[in-house]
């Protein structure tokens, strides 16, 4: 009877409608992001307007002819900018995702996607690729992002094994486990950069994080495990709401509690190792995203992982314009930009919970 119950909760948590407030929260963030997408795609060595954009897609999409000028403006749209933008709004959307779920499950406003080793796994793994010296037709098929992508994927299932103790998974051993092996994969990224100097610019480019190489093919192989993880973690979002009272008062009204954490982990995993992989280490979207959205709409998180994902996207396609403007030659690292955000902001969370922490 007990468990019945529990679902029949769970099922009413995720059958309310969204409120005035949530609707009104994801119009401003799907505004934003189409805002920042028709900016992406403008703005650039040669500007192309809004109307010209239009014109293009709907020429690809009707089959009509272009003339020569409007020819070469379709390849900067659609094989240059375009995958840039898409590449960049799935990793923001991947990282927001994981971020609002991880933060959910700490019970902790100041987690991060990267907090259970796949930022450090995956710097392993694409050190590695870019200093042992592939061929550059293995590069050109990925070999970056299928090293980083395993070495996440292998760093978070060391830190799962090791938090698991007599069929359960242990929060705060989760934490301490994340910490030591981001450890000592940080120790072996330094050691294979120490000695492979004459690599070290790739490599330092990767960790940085950027879309340069973004095309349509590295946006493809990055959608699937994004949006199958998204989408489970979406689900999850009632068993979440759940787990913020605690893990024995969930279990009481029917929550599968171990099943839930194990799969929030490996989903919210799977999607920064997929993002990661894609465009290298780029901190704080996981970090401020669900706290504008959380702000906006509330902590109810099947709606908050919605949210976050669609302004975690925004802000990262916008991160991305910056990036590539603001220096006259050459682009800045993304990554440098969302920290030049994001870090006053944690600090900012900080400052705030002062009187809380310790």
């Amino acid at each position: 009877m007990r468990t019945s119950a529990g679902v029949r909760a769970v099922g009413a948590v995720s059958l309310r409608p969204p409120t005035a407030r949530t609707l009104g929260a994801l119009g401003i963030a799907v505004l934003a992001l189409v805002l920042a997408a028709i900016a992406g795609i403008a703005i650039g060595r040669v500007p192309i307007a809004p109307s010209e954009q239009l014109e293009i897609l709907s020429s690809r999409l009707l089959g009509t002819a272009l003339d020569a000028e409007q020819q070469t403006l379709a390849a900067i749209v659609i094989d240059i900018r375009m995958p840039r933008v898409v590449l960049a709004a799935l990793t923001g959307a991947a990282l927001a995702v994981a971020g609002a779920a991880l933060q959910g499950l700490f019970r902790n406003p100041l987690a991060d996607p990267y907090l259970v080793g796949v930022a450090a796994g995956a710097s392993v793994g694409a050190v590695l690729a870019l200093t042992v010296g592939l061929s550059a037709a293995l590069y050109a098929l990925g070999a970056v992002q299928l090293a980083a992508f395993v070495g996440a994927v292998l760093a978070v299932s060391l830190v799962t094994a090791l938090s698991r103790a007599g069929g359960r998974t242990s929060v705060p051993s989760l934490l301490l486990a994340g910490v030591a092996v981001s450890a000592i994969a940080g120790a072996v990224t330094s050691y294979l950069l120490f000695f492979n100097g004459e690599r070290i610019f790739a490599a330092y480019a990767w960790l940085l994080g950027g879309f340069n190489t973004a095309d349509w093919t590295l946006v493809a192989r990055t959608m699937l495990p994004v949006v199958v993880g998204s989408i489970g973690l979406v689900a999850l979002g009632p068993a979440l709401d759940l787990l913020q009272l605690d893990e024995e008062a969930a279990a009481a009204m029917g929550l599968r509690v171990e099943a839930t954490k194990l799969a929030v982990v490996l989903l919210a995993s799977l999607v920064t190792a997929a993002a990661v992989s894609a465009a290298g280490l780029i901190a704080f979207v996981g970090l401020v995203a669900p706290h504008v959205m959380r702000f906006l709409a509330g902590p109810r998180h099947r709606s908050l992982l919605v949210l976050s994902s669609v302004g975690g996207a925004a802000f990262l396609v916008a991160a991305d314009l910056l990036a590539r403007t603001l220096l006259a030659d050459g682009d800045l690292p993304v990554g440098v930009v969302t920290a030049s955000v994001g870090g006053p902001f944690f600090l900012m969370l900080l400052w705030g919970r002062r009187g809380r922490l310790g």
